[in-house]
């Protein structure tokens, strides 16, 4: 129940109240009077007389208390629902934006003034953070290249023995994972902060999607896994062309990584009411309902039973959704455990292409 219905509830018992003991009072002071002018009235006449009065003025005066008390409580607390409508809006982009504040210095002007406050400390928190990650994430670049340089050399060297070549080739493939990790986190971070800038010009999609098959298909041979182009309309889209190709890679590398040795991983882009439909499916082992609003959180790699032997650090999702957010589209995960899994992204189309 709202504040406004329970203090109009409250309003009116009060009122009720007040009514019955107006009556009992008004009844004991006629019964009083007809007493002491020893007026032969029976007592039902004073009854009478005080449900009379109750009645033609008691019961009009309630229905006027009631009807002004729901005027009054809905008035004094519409600033609180303009508050909670400004608040439901805040969130981790605009929090440097200030909430108005009535300045008339009542309860909910300080709540204001005190939201307003809070949101600044988170505010300058998350900036730290992001100023942190950035910088951790640029200083790792530097000794990561002259480590893989450093073993890229001496790979070359003639005398080296078998278990000593695969031993360095480990080293090399476990600093570049290192590197993509450090590199999508460099992303995200500059994107939170609004440092990334986007190309925008009118994209061909469906050259995109027919070049991300063909890496799909080059990524999916060692897993023996058959990749299908269903459909590839010809659309169109405003968008950085290079965001948009890493986009579709990211999700093709996500849907073979996440599947079966010998399964299936199917590509299609529509278009529809002026809008680019990509879709990618998969017969992976998929992710249980719990577990599916989580899957474009950071680092989330869904059921560790199943995603230990899988190679990756959880940032390709964010990454594309972020990128899906940046072009004004939507991205979307719906997986049936040991079934299917797709990811659906919705891009505005730009036009049939030239």
């Amino acid at each position: 129940m709202k504040i406004r219905a329970r203090l109009t509830w409250w309003y009116a018992a009060i009122l009720v109240v007040s009514l019955i003991v107006m009556g009992i009072g008004t009844y004991a002071q006629i019964a009083e009077q007809m007493r002491h002018n020893h007026r032969h009235y029976l007592w039902e006449h004073a009854l009478d007389e005080t449900s009379e009065m109750v009645f033609e003025v008691g019961l009009p005066s309630v229905i006027v208390g009631i009807v002004s008390g729901w005027w009054i409580a809905r008035h004094a607390l519409k600033p609180v629902t303009a508050l909670t409508e400004a608040v439901e809006k805040v969130h981790d982009g605009n929090l440097r934006e200030q909430l108005t504040r009535s300045g008339n210095g009542d309860e909910l002007d300080r709540l204001t003034e005190v939201f307003n406050s809070m949101t600044m400390r988170l505010d300058g928190s998350f900036q730290r953070i992001r100023e942190f990650t950035l910088h951790a994430s640029h200083e790792l670049k530097t000794p990561l290249t002259v480590m893989r340089g450093e073993l890229e050399t001496a790979l070359r060297e003639e005398n080296l023995t078998a278990a000593q070549r695969e031993r360095l080739e480990s080293q090399i493939d476990e600093i570049e994972r290192l590197a993509k990790i450090v590199d999508g986190l460099t992303l995200l971070t500059r994107a939170d902060a609004g440092q990334v800038k986007l190309n925008f010009e009118t994209v061909r999609l469906d050259d995109l999607v027919r070049e991300s098959f063909a890496d799909a298909k080059i990524l999916a041979q060692p897993q023996n896994i058959h990749v299908n182009l269903a459909a590839c309309d010809n659309v169109s889209v405003s968008g950085d062309r290079h965001r948009l190709r890493q986009l579709l890679l990211n999700l093709a590398d996500n849907a073979i990584k996440y599947n079966h040795p010998n399964g299936e991983v199917t590509i299609s882009l529509q278009r529809n009411n002026g809008f680019a439909e990509f879709k990618i499916e998969n017969t992976g082992t998929g992710l249980s309902p719990e577990l599916q609003p989580r899957v474009f959180e950071r680092f989330f790699r869904g059921d560790s039973s199943h995603s230990n032997g899988v190679e990756g650090c959880g940032l390709g999702l964010s990454i594309a959704q972020w990128i899906t957010g940046a072009h004004h589209g939507n991205i979307q995960f719906i997986s049936e455990p040991d079934k299917l899994t797709t990811v659906s992204v919705r891009l505005p189309g730009a036009g049939a292409p030239a």
